[in-house]
C-alpha cells in the first residue's frame, strides 16, 4: 500500500495569494513545487515568450551560426542528421524549416532504427561525403558519436552538433574527463562552460534556440510566423522527450499549446483531425498520449521520414493520407507492446529477475523499436529501473526506464565494458551489446545499484487536505492558470477523508471507467469517476464491505462504503448543464 503524505512547506500562503491574486490554495500549490522567489512565481503564473533565455547564452552558438551563415550564403549543400523519435523528429524538421527559410541548400537523414541504430555512424557520414555534402548539422544526437566527427572531418566536411544528452566521460583518479566530439561547434547546454541558465532542454528546443539565432542575422520573409510554428514542435518534441515541466520548459509548451490550438502545420492539424482533436482543449497529456505516439511510431514500426514528411506536408490532402497512416501504425504498435509487456511479466515472474532491484528483461523474439514502450510499462508496474534488452541483426539493444532517485546513464557508465554504443541522461538509455554480455550485464548492474526498500515505496505527495466544501466552479477554474500539467509539474493532488459511496456503475466504450455517487463528512453529495484499475478498486471495496454489496451497488442498488481518497476537482459539462466532479486519484 502506497505511504500517504500531506506536504507541509511553510509559507504566507494568503500573502502570496493576495499579492498574486490568486486563492490561497493555489499558493500552497505552488510552495509545494519549490517555487518561492517572487519572480520564480509570476513566471510560473504568467510567464511567455518574453521569460524565454537568449539563444546566446547556449556555448558556442555563435560558431554554428556563424557558420550556417557562410554555408548559405556559400549555396553548399547542408544535411541534417536527426533521430527516429518524436524529438529527434521534430529537431529534424525544425533545423529543416529554419535553414531553407533563409536560402540554405539543406536535406534531412534520419537514421533507420534497425539499419542504422540510434546517432551517428560511419556509413551515415559516407553517404554525406558520396552525396557532396559540405556540412552536416546533427540534432538530438552526436554528443556521444566523437570517432564518427572525427571521420567526417577527415573527410574534409564541416560538423555541427546540436544534442541534449549527457556528456560522455570517463573515471580517471576519481574524477570525471568529459569527452566532446571535435566538432566546428558543440550546442549543448549539459556540456561546461556553458551558460545557459535551464539545462534540461530537449533537442527540438535547442534546435529551436539554433534557429532563433540564425533568424536575428538572415531575417528570412514570415520570420515570425515561422518562429511561432517551430514554437509549436519544440514544445511537442518537450512532451514528447518527457521532460520536467519546469522553467523555459513549462513556457515553451504552454505558449505551444496556444498556438496549437489554431496550428500553423498542416501536419499537425491533420493529425489532431484523425485522432479526434479538432477543436477541443488541447493539454500536454493530448501530446504525450494521443498525437506523440503516433509520430513515435513510425519510427519504430516503419522508417521515421512518413513523420517528418507529415510535418513538412503544406497540403492538407498529403497531411491527411500521412497522419491516417501514423495512426493506422501506432494502432499496430499498441497491439505488439500488449504482447511484448505480457511476455516480459511472465518471464519476470517465473525466474530470479523478480529479485533485483534493477530489473533487466531480454526479449530475443520482441521487435527492438518496442523496448523503451515496454521498459516504461514494466517501470510503472513494478516501480524499478528497467531494461528492456532485444535481438537485432547486429547483436542485442535495448532501452531502459529508470525511476526517482536513479540516474540511468551515470549507473551504466559503471558497466560501459559491455556495451558496443550507449547513451541517453537521468531517466532514460539506449544500449548496444553482444548476447554472451546480457546475462554480465544484468548482475553488475544490480551489484552496483545502491537503491534501498525506502526508494521503491510508492509514495502519494498530498499538496492540501481539502473538503469537497471549498470546491467552487471558479476555484477548480483557477487551477488552469497552473497548467501545463506533467513530469515537474505534477496536476495536484487534494485529500478527503470518510468518503462514502453511496452507489456504483461502470461506463464507457470498453466499460473501463467507474461513475459513483458520494457523500463527505458534511452530509454534501457528489459525482465521482474512476479511469484506473476497476477490476482492483472494486476488490479493495468488497475486501471493506463484501463482495455482495458491491455487487448490489453495480446492479443499481445503495450501499455506504466509507474510504479515505485523493482526488483533483473537475468541471463536467453535459447536456449544457455544468457540476463539480470529483476524479478519483488514490484510495485507503
Amino acid at each position: 500500500m502506497a505511504q500517504w503524505f500531506i506536504s507541509a512547506k511553510k509559507a504566507d500562503f494568503n500573502k502570496i495569494a493576495e499579492k498574486y491574486n490568486i486563492d490561497p490554495v493555489l499558493a500552497r500549490i505552488i510552495r509545494n513545487r519549490d517555487i518561492t522567489e517572487e519572480e520564480e512565481i509570476r513566471k510560473y503564473l504568467k510567464g511567455g515568450r518574453q521569460d524565454m533565455y537568449a539563444p546566446d547564452l547556449f556555448k558556442d552558438i555563435d560558431k554554428a551560426v556563424a557558420l550556417l551563415c557562410d554555408k548559405i550564403k556559400e549555396g553548399v549543400r547542408i544535411r541534417v542528421i536527426g533521430d527516429y523519435d518524436a524529438d529527434g523528429i521534430c529537431s529534424s524538421y525544425i533545423l529543416l524549416r529554419g535553414i531553407s527559410a533563409c536560402g540554405g541548400n539543406v536535406d534531412t537523414v534520419i537514421p533507420h532504427r534497425i539499419k542504422d541504430g540510434y546517432g551517428l555512424n560511419d556509413s551515415l557520414i559516407e553517404e554525406a561525403h558520396n552525396d557532396g555534402i559540405d556540412t552536416i548539422i546533427t540534432c538530438d544526437n552526436g554528443i556521444a558519436a566523437a570517432s564518427q566527427v572525427s571521420y567526417a572531418r577527415e573527410l574534409g566536411m564541416r560538423v555541427i552538433i546540436t544534442d541534449h544528452h549527457e556528456i560522455p566521460y570517463e573515471e580517471e583518479d576519481g574524477r570525471r574527463v568529459y569527452i566532446l566530439p571535435e566538432a566546428d561547434a558543440v550546442v549543448n547546454p549539459k556540456q561546461e562552460e556553458c551558460n545557459y541558465p535551464y539545462k534540461n532542454v530537449c533537442g527540438g528546443v535547442v534546435a529551436y534556440k539554433v534557429v532563433q539565432a540564425l533568424f536575428s542575422f538572415l531575417h528570412p520573409k514570415d520570420e515570425m510566423e515561422i518562429m511561432e510554428e517551430l514554437l509549436e514542435i519544440a514544445a511537442f518534441a518537450t512532451v514528447c522527450d518527457v521532460m520536467e515541466l519546469r522553467d523555459e520548459n513549462r513556457i515553451i509548451v504552454k505558449c505551444g499549446l496556444q498556438n496549437m490550438q489554431h496550428t500553423r502545420n498542416q501536419g499537425l492539424k491533420a493529425l489532431m483531425e484523425v485522432c479526434g482533436l479538432e477543436g477541443k482543449p488541447l493539454s500536454a497529456y493530448h501530446i504525450g498520449f494521443v498525437l506523440g505516439p503516433c509520430i513515435n511510431a513510425t519510427g519504430r514500426l516503419d522508417t521515421a521520414k512518413r513523420a517528418l514528411s507529415l510535418l513538412s506536408s503544406r497540403s492538407r490532402s498529403e497531411a491527411v493520407k500521412i497522419a491516417a497512416e501514423l495512426k493506422d501504425l501506432n494502432d499496430s504498435r499498441k497491439e505488439m507492446t500488449l504482447k511484448g509487456t505480457e511476455e516480459a511479466v511472465e518471464c519476470i515472474e517465473k525466474t530470479d529477475w523478480k529479485k533485483d532491484k534493477v530489473l533487466v528483461v531480454y526479449l530475443p523474439e520482441c521487435h527492438e523499436s518496442l523496448a523503451g514502450i515496454i521498459a516504461g510499462r514494466l517501470r510503472e508496474q513494478y516501480g524499478r529501473p528497467v531494461f528492456v534488452l532485444t535481438k537485432g541483426e547486429d547483436g542485442v539493444k535495448g532501452s531502459g526506464r529508470s525511476i526517482e532517485g536513479y540516474h540511468m546513464y551515470e549507473e551504466m557508465v559503471a558497466c560501459k565494458e559491455y556495451f558496443t554504443k550507449y547513451g541517453g541522461h537521468k531517466m532514460a538509455a539506449g544500449l548496444s551489446m553482444e548476447e554472451e554480455n546480457v546475462e554480465r550485464f544484468r548482475r553488475k548492474i544490480n551489484e552496483a545499484c545502491r537503491l534501498t526498500e525506502e526508494d521503491f515505496e510508492e509514495k502519494v505527495h498530498i499538496d492540501a487536505a481539502m473538503p469537497f466544501s471549498y470546491l467552487t466552479k471558479e476555484r477548480i477554474g483557477e487551477l488552469g492558470l497552473l497548467e501545463p500539467f506533467g513530469v515537474g509539474n505534477s496536476k495536484p493532488v487534494f485529500a478527503q477523508k470518510n468518503v462514502h459511496i453511496i452507489n456504483a456503475r461502470i461506463m464507457g466504450k470498453n466499460q473501463n471507467v467507474g461513475k459513483y455517487n458520494i457523500r463527505d463528512e458534511e452530509g454534501g453529495s457528489y459525482e465521482m469517476v474512476y479511469f484506473g484499475d476497476l477490476d482492483k478498486f472494486h476488490e479493495f471495496l468488497s475486501a471493506q464491505a463484501g463482495k455482495e454489496n458491491v455487487v448490489r451497488m453495480l446492479e443499481g442498488g445503495r450501499g455506504d462504503i466509507p474510504i479515505s481518497i485523493t482526488y483533483y476537482p473537475s468541471i463536467n459539462s453535459y447536456a449544457g448543464r455544468e457540476s463539480i466532479q470529483i476524479v478519483l486519484q488514490n484510495y485507503k
